[in-house]
C-alpha cells in the first residue's frame, strides 16, 4: 500500500519534506528549502532503497553549517521516515 507523508524538520534549513513510500521501499523524496544540491542528491540517492535501511544510513549524520542542532536534512529525512511504520 501507498503511503505519503509530509513532515516539517526542525533545527535544519529545509522547510518541508515530502516522501511518497509503498510496501517498505520509499518512491519519492521532496525537500523544501536547504542546500538544494545536497537535498537533491539525498533524494536521488534514497528512491528505491528500504525505509529500513535509509533509517539506519541517514540517522545521526550532524550538520556542520550554521545551525546549531544535532541534526541534519538527511537526518530529519530518517525522523519522517520513522512516520511511516
Amino acid at each position: 500500500m501507498e503511503k505519503t507523508i509530509t513532515f516539517q524538520p526542525s533545527n535544519v534549513c529545509s522547510r518541508w519534506i515530502y516522501i511518497t513510500a509503498e510496501d517498505g521501499v520509499i518512491k519519492s523524496v521532496k525537500f523544501v528549502g536547504g542546500c538544494q544540491g545536497n537535498t537533491t542528491g539525498v533524494c536521488r540517492l534514497v528512491e528505491g532503497m528500504k525505509v529500513e535501511e535509509a533509517i539506519k544510513r541517514l540517522e545521526g549524520i550532524e550538520c556542520r553549517g550554521s545551525r546549531t542542532g544535532k541534526t541534519s536534512c538527511p537526518d530529519q529525512l530518517a525522523q519522517a521516515l520513522k512516520q511511516l511504520d
